[in-house]
């Protein structure tokens, strides 16, 4: 089980790095989006490159961090369902739901898009807009961030079997960032009504 963690760990790590990196992909996406929108209304000029630009960074967002989201436990849960439920319980759908459906559906959008990105490459594939970009590196995106998914999938699952062997200590139910967000958001307003601030 140990080298089982310490795989879990590596992923994690890998997966928090690229997150972290490419989260400033957002930043530079609402800054294309901003001077194309400039550009457009103040001289009348407007390219495909640039919308094309705008919507491959925010994939590159969207895929890349999506694996970070899911090892900070960040993404999305019916808690008002699950928290009903006994802490074991709680533990076996985890489990299963990263067996049953992320782990399949990773895999099975590897399996269609890495032929889907290699024929696009291969032709060189480029947009059908006039002045447009390259299509094949959008689509090479896909094929790396359901890669870092599913390793993701399975550093969440030994962290899971590790929790329910009693190997690791359960961490979860602290609920992830937005948890420690709206605990220290109710501290601090906690902390204004004891001043008299509110």
């Amino acid at each position: 089980m140990q080298a089982a963690l310490a795989i879990s760990r590596l992923i994690d790590g890998l997966n928090q790095r690229i997150g972290r990196s490419f989260a400033w992909l957002l930043v530079a996406a609402i800054l294309v989006s901003t001077v194309n929108a400039i550009v457009r209304k103040v001289f009348n000029v407007s390219s495909n490159a640039w919308l094309e630009l705008q919507w491959m960074l925010f994939s590159a967002v969207f895929l890349f961090c999506a694996p970070w989201t899911l090892m900070l436990k960040e993404h999305i849960r019916i808690d008002i369902v699950n928290l009903a439920l006994p802490r074991r319980v709680q533990l076996w759908i985890e489990l299963l739901g990263h067996i049953l459906f992320l782990m399949p559906f990773a895999l099975l959008t590897l399996y269609y898009a890495v032929p889907f990105f290699l024929r696009s490459y291969a032709v060189n594939e480029q947009s059908l807009s006039a002045g447009g970009l390259a299509q094949w590196p959008a689509k090479g995106l896909v094929v790396i961030g359901f890669f870092l998914l599913a390793l993701q999938g399975v550093s969440e699952i030994i962290k899971q079997i590790a929790i329910m062997r009693g190997v690791i200590e359960d961490d979860s139910q602290s609920g992830g960032l937005a948890a420690s967000t709206e605990a220290e958001a109710e501290r601090l307003l906690q902390q204004a009504k004891a001043d008299g601030l509110t």
